[in-house]
C-alpha cells in the first residue's frame, strides 16, 4: 500500500497546494483500500452527508443511499473485488473545494490486468469539511482505450 502524506504545509504554516492535492488524492487510497476490504462503512466514511453518485444507470442521492448500494455490491457483484483511481488531474475552485479527474476501474478476484474497455473517467467534486476532504458529487463514464493528451479549447 502507498503511504500519502496529507499535511503539506508551507514556511507560514499554510497548506501548501502541493499538500492539499495529496490530501484529495488520499481519498481515493482510503476508498480503495476500504473497497478492497468490502467495508461499505469505512468506504462511505469519505463521503459528505448528501453526496450524490451518478453512474450508467444509477443515481444514488446521499451517504446513506451509497453506503446501502455499496454494502449490497460488496455482498455480491463487488465481492474480493479492488478499486484502482489514477488521479488525472486535481483542481482547486477556492480553499475548500476542489474537482478532481481520474481513470478508475474495478479489478474482479484473480484477474491481473483489466481490460481497456472496462477503465472509466470519474469526475469528483470533494469539499473540505473540519480540515478533511470529502466527496460531493461523483460521475463516471466510459473511458478512451489510452488516455488522452490535455486539450484545451484555446488550443487550435
Amino acid at each position: 500500500m502507498k503511504t500519502v502524506r496529507t499535511h503539506a504545509v508551507t514556511a507560514g504554516g499554510e497548506p501548501s497546494v502541493e499538500g492539499e492535492e495529496r490530501a484529495v488524492a488520499a481519498v481515493f487510497e482510503a476508498t480503495s483500500n476500504a473497497w478492497a476490504d468490502g467495508d461499505a462503512s469505512a468506504f462511505t466514511r469519505w463521503y459528505a452527508e448528501g453526496a450524490t453518485v451518478i453512474l450508467p444507470g444509477v443515481h444514488l442521492r446521499d451517504r446513506a443511499e451509497v453506503r446501502a448500494a455499496m454494502g449490497a455490491a460488496f455482498a455480491d457483484s463487488l465481492k474480493g473485488s479492488e478499486r484502482i483511481h489514477t488521479v488525472q488531474s486535481v483542481r482547486f475552485l477556492g480553499e475548500d473545494v476542489a474537482v478532481a479527474v481520474t481513470r478508475s476501474v474495478t479489478v474482479p478476484p484473480g484477474e491481473t490486468e483489466p481490460p481497456a474497455e472496462r477503465w472509466e473517467l470519474a469526475t469528483w467534486t470533494l469539499s473540505k469539511n473540519d480540515g478533511r476532504w470529502l466527496i460531493e458529487a461523483y460521475h463516471s463514464c466510459p473511458a478512451p482505450a489510452e488516455p488522452a493528451e490535455a486539450h484545451h479549447p484555446d488550443e487550435a
